[in-house]
């Protein structure tokens, strides 16, 4: 049987890398949770605490439902392929071209949140400068990214485990220090509501991964949604408790674009070093999970040879990492915006490529994998997905040139 399993699974550019359950937990972890929970603060500061949980609930639930369709789609597929492949084999070449494009905006979006957001925090921690900061932070996330999936897998189980422990530590000592005042953060302005969701949506960025975590799981696909599923919970408390205790120790009026430096401040010395090595922790975590996801895509989209090639890995690390320092600090993009424009145009390509994909799939597909989705793929479900993600895109876009009111 286990013979018969392997001969229906084929190798291409993209290699069959194992992973374990616990490491693919880690990387939907450790992909969610980066610049994103650290502007939640910020972007929710005039909407309300309620309101962000709201969105947080219909984000979460709506992009899980996704990834698994993406991940039926993946099992459904002889040969590894990223999201541009399985859109070129399911939907057709403009497919496989909108998604590559969600793919690089929303992974470029990710970058100069990341590169903002490090070059701030070490710049508050240590007074460099906030380029020279960025250039730290970014030489160990390329090298992971440079060793491949199963160093990623490694990486993201250690340090997003040692992630969760300093933000315990942390949200504990916000609580215990009889500075947090929970009543803060218990209004509601619905004027400002809509366009949180795109901050939401952006907050679940692992949505991109989910080929990368098909691949890793091949050997154990029943494993998978049980992966996305546990990760993306995860995800979500911890989306919701961070502007919790952040706002309620701060208040609206005193958060900062990058929540940690407030958090830190109000706490002391020690609080504003242990809230900001969270905050690098986090973003380093995501940029493996985005930085990584976006050289396979590369590979996949343009049909290169071979994703171990160091050509092929230098050409994606550089479209990694230069744009997102020529927009961060060339002043086009602000931390929060940056959040706000990935989360939209993602969000879109990500809520109606993804259906599409699974349902020709389940027409022409290679194989008859051990796992499907269940009632979550019942037409009515993904017409509401489009109809959400699409709504909250439109607003964004409105908000933006001044024609509906701006969240933040």
């Amino acid at each position: 049987m286990e013979e018969n399993k392997t001969l229906q699974h084929e190798e291409g550019a993209l290699k069959v890398t194992k992973l374990t359950l616990y490491e693919a937990i880690a990387i939907i972890v450790g992909a969610n949770i980066g610049s994103g929970i650290l502007g939640l603060a910020y972007s929710s500061r005039l909407a309300g605490w309620p309101i962000l949980v709201l969105w947080l609930i219909v984000a979460g639930v709506f992009t899980t439902f996704s990834m698994l369709y993406v991940a039926e789609t993946a099992l459904r597929t002889k040969k590894p392929l990223q999201l541009p492949g399985l859109a070129q084999k399911y939907v057709g070449k403009l497919g496989s071209v909108l998604i590559f494009i969600s793919v690089c905006a929303n992974s470029i979006g990710c970058m100069i949140a990341y590169t903002t957001g490090s070059g701030n925090i070490l710049c508050e921690l240590f007074n460099l400068p906030n380029w020279a900061g960025s250039l730290i932070f970014t030489v160990p996330c390329v090298l992971v990214v440079w060793l491949g999936l199963k160093a990623t897998g490694l990486w993201e189980k250690f340090v997003s485990t040692g992630m969760v422990v300093l933000l315990g530590v942390i949200i504990l000592a916000s609580f215990l220090s009889g500075k947090a005042d929970p009543s803060r953060v218990m209004y509601a302005d619905w004027t400002y509501a809509v366009p949180l969701l795109s901050s939401a949506i952006f907050c679940y960025i692992a949505q991109y991964a989910v080929p990368e975590l098909a691949r890793g799981m091949r050997h154990e696909a029943k494993k998978l949604p049980i992966a996305i599923i546990a990760g993306m919970f995860i995800t979500g408390l911890l989306l919701a408790v961070v502007p919790f205790a952040v706002l309620s120790l701060t208040g609206a009026e005193n958060v900062t674009q990058v929540a940690t430096l407030a958090w830190g401040q109000a706490l002391g010395t020690w609080a504003l070093f242990t809230a900001n090595i969270f905050a690098l922790c986090a973003m380093m975590t995501s940029y493996w999970a985005v930085g990584g996801s976006m050289l396979t895509n590369i590979v996949d989209m343009f049909k290169l040879k071979d994703e171990h090639d160091k050509k092929t890995r230098l050409i994606a690390i550089a479209c990694t990492v230069i744009p997102p320092f020529i927009l961060a600090y060339g002043g086009f993009v602000s931390f929060v915006d940056a959040i706000g424009w990935a989360g939209t145009f993602g969000g879109v390509i990500m809520s109606i490529i993804p259906v599409l994909m699974v349902n020709k799939a389940r027409k022409t597909g290679d194989i008859e994998p051990e796992w499907k989705c269940g009632w979550y793929a019942h037409p009515a479900v993904q017409a509401t997905i489009i109809v959400v993600f699409g709504a909250a895109a439109i607003y964004f876009i409105c908000s933006m040139f001044g024609i509906l009111p701006a969240g933040w």
